[in-house]
């Protein structure tokens, strides 16, 4: 087995963690950071919650086009990733899941689901948070 190299590195940067705010320190991107109004914070910028929602959206619809490409299956697919932030009853704290709905254009479910499935094992943030936090897979129509 070879050893991985490093192919792209980024940073960013947090004050104030949930009611701060968080740039990168590679590009002027920044964003206030603010707790969830439904948590009583005041909804005044984004959340990780939210900023983990995009990421994870975005990676895996990349893992899901490369495994339709290798399946001969030229299609759009969307896929909506929902985070959510649950209670944790073993330390009184937070933990997340999330549910990844999938559709890929004139599949049927299961081939669908079958290539959701793929792309689930190669996405790198589903690697990441294997075993870690809840992750549902489901199919709809595009």
């Amino acid at each position: 087995m070879s050893e991985s190299k490093v192919l792209y590195t980024t940073t960013a940067v947090n004050t104030g963690g949930r009611n701060g705010e968080s740039h990168l320190t590679d590009t002027d991107f920044s964003l206030k950071i603010t707790t969830p109004k439904k948590l009583g914070g005041s909804d005044a910028g984004q959340n990780p919650e939210q900023l983990f929602a995009l990421g994870y959206g975005a990676c895996y619809n990349s893992a899901l086009e490369a495994k339709m490409q290798e399946a001969g299956v030229k299609a759009k697919s969307r896929v909506t990733s929902e985070v959510k932030l649950n209670s944790d009853p073993t330390d009184d704290g937070f933990k997340i899941s999330v549910v990844l709905t999938v559709a890929v254009e004139g599949q049927t479910p299961e081939k669908a689901q079958e290539l959701a499935d793929q792309a689930h094992a190669f996405c790198p943030y589903s690697k990441a948070v294997k075993g870690n936090i809840d992750v549902e897979i489901k199919v709809e129509d595009y």
